[in-house]
Formats: structure tokens, sequence, C-alpha cells
């Protein structure tokens, strides 16, 4: 009889693992921290197995036009899911802007320079400033709005040096390669190896969304549908606040 319970138990775990399904999430490369807790959480709790691709949200936007095997796609800014939506690749009803960021002006560890204001970005000690790639990269594209706004792009855009993501440019200061950068409060928190200069106050900075939504015909649709519902539930908001997110669901 012991045997007998013993292989009914064990069929009955193989069945639920069996009807576990997987989630293909494309996500901005700043959201890397906190989704990673949010799943293994999710997990835990019997959700289905989060399976990310993390990377700059332009590259991700190719990437799924291009028919990799997307399910949910998490971005950094509008236009990339805008982009999306025209195409017709995304469920345009599951759309939903769950957070916003603010930007800091970031040197690294063990630099001695300050700053006071970004207008000090002009100066020539910061002979390189690491930001993502302006023309692409959703960090990139809001730091140049932000000092095209304050007359600034003009005098430091000879000194920027262009990132494939934000995260590559925390990575460029932390090295030590620059002598500043310009990437999301949740980044420079997530190091120990940067010190914010200059936090930029939301209400000066541009708008900073990062929209989510179902990909269009994705193969876990189902599994999917319920990872996007549990991103906006008060534990998982929780975390992206603890993470420096501003949380708007």
């Amino acid at each position: 009889m012991k045997i007998l319970r013993l292989c009914a138990i064990v069929l009955m775990m193989s069945q639920v693992l069996t009807r576990a399904d997987e989630v293909d999430v494309f996500a901005a490369a700043s959201l890397t921290d906190a989704l990673k807790e949010i799943a293994a959480t999710y997990e835990k709790g019997g959700g289905d197995h989060i399976v990310f691709n993390f990377a700059a949200s332009n590259t991700l936007e190719m990437q799924i036009k291009a028919g990799a095997p997307a399910d949910l796609f998490f971005s950094a800014d509008e236009a990339k899911m805008d982009a999306l939506e025209t195409a017709g690749l995304i469920v345009k009803e599951s759309r939903k802007d769950l957070l916003s960021n603010t930007l800091v002006i970031i040197v690294p560890g063990t630099s001695t320079l300050t700053l006071a204001s970004t207008a000090q970005l002009t100066d020539p000690k910061f002979a390189k400033i690491a930001l993502g790639q302006p023309q692409s990269v959703p960090a990139g594209i809001y730091a140049k709005a932000y000092l095209q706004k304050l007359g600034l792009w003009d005098q430091v855009s000879a000194r920027a040096i262009p990132m494939e993501s934000v995260r590559a440019a925390l990575a460029a200061v932390e090295t030590g390669n620059v002598d500043a950068g310009i990437v999301y409060k949740t980044d420079a928190l997530h190091s120990t190896k940067v010190k914010i200069a200059f936090e930029v106050p939301a209400a000066e900075g541009p708008a900073i969304a990062y929209p989510a939504a179902l990909v269009l015909d994705a193969k876990h649709a189902a599994a999917a549908k319920k990872f996007l519902a549990y991103l906006s539930e008060p534990d998982s908001l929780k975390t992206f606040a603890k993470y420096g997110f501003i949380t708007k669901a």
C-alpha cells in the first residue's frame, strides 16, 4: 500500500509539473533586478516559470518584429511599444503603464568630481560622459531630451559616449572608463561602485513611462496574461518601489 501511495504522489507531482507553463518575457535592462525578484516570488507561489530576455527596449522591439518568441513585452518607453502596436504585434487592450523612473548623473565611486547642477557637465573635466545610444536606447533618448531642454546638448554631445543599453552606461562608470554617466535612478541604486552626483527632479526631467503588453499570437498567452496581472498586484508594486521605481498601477 505504501508503495502504491508513493507512486500516486509521484504521479500527481509530475502532473502538476507538466501543467506549469513557461512565459517568455522581453524586458528593458533597467528592470532586471526587480523583475527577477518578482518572478522568483511568483514561481514559489505556484506561478508559471518565467524566462527573461533583458536588453535595451529598442533591441527587444527589433527582435519581436523579427519574430522572436516573446509572450510579454515590458518596455522602458512608450515609443517602442507604440511601434509594435502600430505594426499590429501586441494585444492593444492588454497594454498598461506600470512604472516611471527618474534620471541621475553618476560618477565612479572613487571620483572626487561633484555636481551642483546639470550645467556643470559642460566643464572640461567631464571629458567622457556615458549614456544610452541617444537615437535608440530609451535612457539615452531621455538623457538627450533633458539636455536639449536645458540648452546643454550641443556643448555636451561631443563628449557623450553612446552605449548599447543603460546597464552598459552604468558599467562604463563603474569601471572608471568615463568621468560621468546619465542613467536611471534605479540603476544607480543597484550599484555600489558609483555615486549619484546629481538627481534630476521628476518635475524637470522627461516623462518616463514603462508600458507592458501581451505580444500578439504569443505561444503562452494565458500564462503571460496571468503574469502581467501579477505585476500590478500590491506585492509586486512594493518590490518595484523597493528598487526605486515610481509605481503607477
